[in-house]
C-alpha cells in the first residue's frame, strides 16, 4: 500500500502535507492530508509541477462557485456516509474546506443532451510515420434526397421477405409509376430516392410467391408508399468539412442504405455484414456447424469526407443437413444409437430453437420454424387426426400416408407450430435450411477454428480486403450511381505518430520495453505482496509428487520474484475428486480456521489457495464462486498440463497473478514515481474503468453483468479495486453506479459502485480524489448519449452524496475495441515500421483522414502483434473538464497500457477496461449455475418465450463477494 501523506496541512494549501492549512469543519475524526491544489494562506508544500487545468465549459452545464472556506450554514443539507460503519464514516470523512480554484461545472440532472468536447488539437509527440486503413474515401454529389414510408399490409416479420416485396414492386412497377429511379430499400419502413417519385402517396398490389411461408402459396401484399422527408446533403457536406457541430445521422443512413442495397438482395445478412459460400471457402466448425466468409461494410463520417469501412469477416452458419445428421455430429457421435437424456434433449433443443427447416418427404420442400422438441421419443408421440377425437400415433401417420418407417422413433421430434396446436416432425425428415447464422456461444474449439479461418498477416488482409472492394465493383452499382456517389479504390494513407514506449520501475532496477514487450530475467516485483498461509489441492490427475513439485517451483519463483512466500503450506497439501469439489473447499476454509486458531491466529484467514484443475473442463467457474463468494478464499487455478511441465515462463506469470492478489505491485510507471505524468501525478486521481457484458443470444433469462474498477493508489495507478453487479436484460446503462435507500427510520441512505470507490480511494490513499478518469467500455456510437447522461450524473450524485460541492473534474472516454478499422504499414516488411508479426508498431496512434470531424478521438494501438492483424482502439472522449490536450490523454492512455499486471506485455486495451471486463466476466461464473437451470425448462412457444422475459425483469442480485477478495486484484 502506498504511504499516507502525513502532514498536518489538508487544506488548500497543503501541498505536500507540510504547511498548516485552514482549519476544518469536522464531522468525526479529523480528515487525513490532502495534496493541495496550489499554494494557500499557509501552504507550505510546493506547487504542483502542472497548473490545475481550467474547467471546460460544455452546454448545458451550470457552473457554481465554491463558498469560502467557512463553516456550513444550518441551512446546507449533509449528507451521511450510512453505507460504513459510523467509526469508518468518521475516518473516511470527504469533509475539507473548498479550494480556491476556477469554478466547477455541474451537470444537471435534467439535463436533455451534451455535446461532447470538440478537438483539442492534435498531438506532436512521436515519431512520424505513414500508415495505411481499410476506409475508401466516397465522394458525393449534392443530390435531392427524399425519405419514404413504406408500410405492407399484410404485415412481414421477415426482413428478406420484405425486399423480395419490394424488389418485385421496383420491377413491375419502376419504368410506369416511379420515375424510372432506383429507390433503396432498407428492408422494414424506409424507402429513399434521389429525386422525387411522381407521387406524395400511393399503393401498390404486389404479388410474391414466399418461399419462406408455410404454405408457399403466390401471396398478395398492399404495398403504401409516402412522402415522409427530404435528407439535408448540404448539411452533411457542412458537417463533413467542420462547419457543423452535429452529424446529420439521418443522411448518412440514407447513404448507407444505398451502399446496402446491392449485397443485401445477393448475400446473407448479419448485421452490418454479408456472408456467402462464393465469398470464400466454406470450413467446418464441428458439431454441425460451419464458417461462412463475407466482409463488412459501413459508412461514417469522418475528417476526409465520408468514408466506406471494408474488412473481412467470418461467421458461424448451421450446416444444411438433416437434423438427425446435426443431432449426432453435435453430440460426437458416428451413429445414433440410444435416446437422448433429458439433459441432452435440453441441449438439442435450445441448439435448433428459431431454426427453419423444410420438410424432404414433401415434394414442395414444405418450411417449419422450430420452436421446441418434444419431451417424449417419436415412438411415444400421438396426435389427433382431422379435427376429430382420435388419436394416431406419428409412427403410424408416417407409415401409412407416406411409406416411410422411421428409423430413429427413439429420439424426440422437432416441434413447430404453438404449445396448444403443435406441429411434431420426425429429425429424420427435416433438413436445415441453408443460410441461418449460429447466434449462440461458440465452443473453445469452434471459436479457435473460426479465428484460424480470419487470421490473416496484415498484407494478405489488405489483399483480401482490395479485392473484395473490386469484386463489389461499388461505382458500376446502380443504385451507388443513381444518388451519385463515387467511391475510391485505394486504402487511405494516413500521417500516424508512434509513442514512446514509458520506463518501468522495478525492485532496484528499471527498463524501457522494447516493442511492446520485456522480461522478467534477473528482476524483482516493485512490491512483492506476502503469503503467510497458504496451501494447495489438486483435482487432476496428477501424482502427489508431481503436485509437490509444482507447489515448490511456484513458491520459489514467487520468492525470487521478491514475494514473501512462506516455504511451507498452512495445512497438507492435499489431492481430492472433481466431483467434490464444493466439500473439499469447505473443509480446506475449516481446517485452515482450525489450524490458525491452534497458532494463536484466529483473527488471520487463508491468503491463498493454489488450485489445479481438473482435466476435463467445466469446473473453473464453480470454484471461483464458491472460494469468492461463499468461503472467502483468495485462489489461484493452474491447468493440470502446464502444472506438470513446470514451465519457468508459465510459473513466473502465475507469480505475476499471485502478486496482485496478495496485495503487490509487479511494476509501476518510474515517471509516475517521479510525478511527471500530466494529469495523473499533479492532483490526486482516480481512474475508473467500466464494462457491461451480457448473456449470450439466444438466451432470454439471464442478467447483463455491470463491473467497476478504480485505482486505489496515487501516484502510481496500478492497484484496482473491483465490484459487479446484476442489471436487467441487456441492459447497456450501468444502473448501480449511484443508487438510494431507506432504512428502517425511512432515512435516506446513499450507495453505489462510485461512492464505494471514492471512500475506498480516500481509505487507501489518504487523498481525496480531485480528478476522475472514466475509461467505460462496451459503448457502441448510438448510446452515446445516453449513457454519458446517465452515468455521468450518477458520478455527480455519487460525489456530491459525500460532500457539498465536492465536485472533482471528471473525464468521460468511451474505449472501443469492437470496430472493423485496421491499420496497415505504409510499407510491408520495413523493419522500422512493424513489428515482428508484421503488424504496425505499438503505440501507433492515429487521429487524422478517419477519425471524427469535430469531436476529440483518437485510434491507439497499443500493443504488439502475436498473430493476424492487429486491432487499434479508438478512444472517444464524451465529457472533459480536465481540458487534456491530445498529447496528454494518448500518452497517458499508450503509458498505462504497459501496467497491466498478468503478463510483460504491453496490452491493447487500456488496462481499467480490460480489468472491468474480467470482473464482469467473473461474475458470470457466479451466476452460470442458475442461468442452466433458467434455460431448462420445456415448452418453447410464444407464451413461455414471454414468460421467461418476464421472469427476466426481476432481477436477482450476485452472490456477495467477501470483503477480502473485493480488496484484491482477484480478477486477475
Amino acid at each position: 500500500m502506498s504511504g499516507r501523506n502525513r502532514g498536518r496541512g489538508s487544506g488548500v494549501g497543503g501541498g505536500d502535507g507540510g504547511g498548516r492549512g485552514r482549519a476544518q469543519p469536522r464531522t468525526g475524526l479529523p480528515s487525513p492530508a490532502v495534496q493541495g491544489r496550489g499554494r494557500g494562506r499557509g501552504g507550505a508544500g510546493p506547487a504542483p509541477t502542472q497548473a490545475p487545468p481550467p474547467t471546460v465549459s460544455q452546454p448545458p452545464v451550470v457552473s457554481h462557485s465554491p463558498p469560502p472556506s467557512q463553516a456550513p450554514s444550518s441551512s446546507t443539507t449533509r449528507t451521511e456516509v450510512s453505507s460504513l460503519s459510523q467509526d469508518v464514516e468518521s475516518k473516511l470523512s470527504m469533509q475539507t474546506s473548498p479550494s480556491p480554484v476556477q469554478p466547477m461545472t455541474v451537470l444537471p440532472s435534467s439535463s436533455k443532451s451534451l455535446r461532447p468536447p470538440a478537438r483539442p488539437g492534435y498531438g506532436t509527440i512521436g515519431r512520424k510515420c505513414i500508415v495505411r486503413a481499410n476506409h475508401f474515401l466516397v465522394d458525393v454529389a449534392n443530390k435531392d434526397l427524399h425519405h419514404y414510408d413504406v408500410t405492407i399490409t399484410p404485415e412481414v416479420a421477415s426482413k428478406k421477405v420484405c425486399r423480395d416485396i419490394i424488389s418485385e414492386l421496383i420491377a413491375s412497377y419502376r419504368e410506369s409509376h416511379l420515375g424510372k429511379l432506383w429507390p433503396a430499400y432498407d428492408g422494414r419502413k424506409s424507402l429513399f430516392t434521389a429525386g422525387k417519385l411522381p407521387f406524395i402517396s400511393k399503393d401498390f398490389v404486389v404479388k410474391l410467391v414466399d418461399k419462406y411461408d408455410q404454405t408457399r402459396r403466390e401471396r398478395e401484399f398492399k404495398v403504401a408508399i409516402k412522402f415522409a422527408a427530404k435528407a439535408d446533403i448540404h448539411h452533411l457536406q457542412e458537417f463533413l468539412r467542420g462547419r457543423q457541430f452535429d452529424a446529420p445521422q439521418e443522411t448518412v443512413q440514407v447513404l448507407d442504405v444505398v451502399f446496402r442495397s446491392t449485397p443485401s438482395t445477393i448475400y446473407t445478412v448479419v448485421g452490418r455484414s454479408f456472408f456467402s459460400p462464393i465469398l470464400g471457402e466454406v470450413g467446418d466448425l464441428g458439431d454441425g456447424l460451419q464458417y461462412w466468409k463475407g466482409f463488412y461494410q459501413s459508412l461514417r463520417p469522418t475528417q476526409m469526407g465520408l468514408s466506406l469501412n471494408i474488412d473481412m469477416s467470418a461467421r458461424a452458419f448451421y450446416e444444411p443437413i438433416l437434423v438427425s445428421d446435426f443431432v449426432a455430429k453435435y453430440f460426437n457421435v458416428r451413429d445414433l444409437t440410444r435416446p437422448l437424456s433429458d439433459q441432452d434433449r435440453i441441449k438439442v433443443k435450445r441448439a435448433l430453437k428459431g431454426i427453419r427447416v423444410e420438410l424432404t418427404h414433401r415434394e414442395d420442400g414444405k418450411r417449419y420454424k422450430i420452436s421446441g422438441v418434444s419431451a417424449q421419443p417419436t415412438s411415444q408421440l400421438t396426435f389427433a387426426r382431422d379435427d376429430t377425437d382420435a388419436k394416431i400415433s406419428v409412427i403410424q401417420y408416417f407409415r401409412e400416408r407416406y411409406h416411410i418407417n422411421l428409423k430413429f422413433a427413439f429420439l424426440p421430434a422437432l416441434q413447430a407450430g404453438s404449445d396448444l396446436k403443435p406441429v411434431y416432425l420426425p429429425m429424420e425428415l427435416c433438413k436445415i435450411v441453408e443460410g441461418q447464422r449460429y447466434s449462440k456461444k461458440l465452443n473453445e474449439k469452434q471459436v479457435t477454428a473460426l479465428l484460424r479461418a480470419t487470421c490473416q498477416r496484415p498484407f494478405e488482409r489488405v489483399q483480401s480486403i482490395s479485392r473484395m472492394v473490386e469484386r463489389n465493383n461499388y461505382n458500376n452499382d446502380k443504385f451507388v450511381n443513381e444518388f451519385g456517389l463515387r467511391v475510391k479504390t485505394e486504402l487511405t494513407s494516413i500521417d500516424a505518430r508512434v509513442l514512446p514506449a514509458p520506463m518501468l520501475k522495478y525492485q532496484g532496477t528499471q527498463e524501457v520495453p522494447r516493442v511492446g514487450c520485456w522480461n522478467m530475467i534477473d528482476k524483482k516485483m516493485v512490491n512483492g505482496g506476502k503469503v503467510e498461509f497458504w496451501t494447495c489441492v489438486s483435482f487432476s490427475r496428477l501424482r502427489q509428487n508431481e503436485v509437490f513439485k509444482f507447489c515448490e517451483n511456484l513458491v520459489d519463483m514467487c520468492r525470487n520474484k521478491g514475494m514473501d512466500f512462506n516455504l511451507m503450506p498452512l495445512i497438507p497439501i492435499r489431492l481430492a475428486h472433481p466431483a467434490q469439489i464444493e466439500r473439499t473447499l469447505v473443509e480446506i476454509h475449516t481446517q485452515s480456521n482450525v489450524q490458525l486458531t491452534s497458532i494463536g491466529k484466529a483473527d488471520e484467514q487463508l491468503q491463498m489457495l493454489i488450485i489445479i484443475l481438473p482435466e476435463v473442463t467445466g469446473s473453473y467457474g464453480r470454484i471461483k464462486r464458491v472460494c469468492e463468494t461463499e468461503l472467502g478464499i483468495i485462489s489461484q487455478c493452474c491447468q493440470p498440463k502446464q502444472a506438470m511441465k513446470c514451465n519457468k515462463q508459465y510459473l513466473e506469470n502465475v507469480s505475476l497473478k499471485i502478486n496482485v492478489k496478495a496485495g503487490g505491485r509487479n511494476t509501476v510507471l518510474a515517471n509516475a514515481l517521479e510525478k511527471k505524468i500530466p494529469f495523473l501525478t499533479d492532483l490526486p486521481t482516480i481512474i475508473f474503468g467500466a464494462d457491461v457484458t451480457h448473456p449470450q443470444p439466444g438466451e432470454d433469462s439471464s442478467p447483463s453483468i455491470a463491473a467497476v474498477v478504480a485505482s486505489m493508489d496515487w501516484p502510481e495507478a496500478t492497484k484496482y479495486r473491483g465490484l459487479v453487479s446484476a442489471q436487467p436484460h441487456r441492459e447497456e446503462i450501468i444502473q448501480d453506479l449511484y443508487k438510494t435507500s431507506l432504512n428502517a427510520k425511512n432515512e435516506i441512505v446513499h450507495g453505489g459502485m462510485i461512492r464505494d470507490m471514492l471512500i475506498s480511494f480516500r481509505r487507501s490513499t489518504g487523498q481525496k480524489p480531485c480528478r476522475i478518469i472514466f475509461y467505460r467500455d462496451g459503448v457502441s456510437e448510438g448510446q452515446f448519449n445516453q449513457v454519458l447522461l446517465y452515468e455521468m450524473d450518477a458520478i455527480r450524485k455519487a460525489c456530491v452524496s459525500l460532500e457539498a460541492d465536492y465536485l472533482p473534474r471528471v473525464t468521460f472516454v468511451v474505449v472501443q475495441k469492437r470496430h472493423h478499422t485496421r491499420l496497415f504499414p505504409a510499407e510491408h516488411g520495413d523493419r522500422n515500421s512493424t513489428d515482428r508479426s508484421g503488424n504496425i508498431l505499438p503505440g501507433t496512434v492515429v487521429e487524422t483522414k478517419i477519425c471524427h470531424p469535430t469531436q476529440f478521438d483518437f485510434y491507439l494501438c497499443s500493443h504488439a502483434g502475436i498473430q493476424g492483424t492487429s486491432r487499434p482502439t479508438h478512444y472517444h472522449v464524451l465529457y472533459d473538464e480536465n481540458k487534456f490536450t491530445a498529447d496528454a490523454l494518448q500518452m497517458l492512455t499508450n503509458n498505462l497500457c504497459y501496467t497491466y499486471a498478468r503478463c510483460t506485455r504491453s496490452v491493447s486495451v487500456v488496462p481499467p477496461a480490460y480489468y472491468a471486463h474480467l470482473a464482469a466476466f467473473r461474475a458470470r461464473y457466479y451466476i452460470e449455475g442458475e442461468t442452466l437451470e433458467a434455460g431448462s425448462s420445456s415448452g418453447g412457444g410464444r407464451g413461455a418465450g414471454q414468460a421467461t422475459r418476464e421472469r427476466s425483469l426481476e432481477v436477482q442480485p450476485l452472490p456477495q463477494i467477501k470483503d477480502n477478495v473485493k480488496a484484491v486484484m482477484f480478477y486477475c
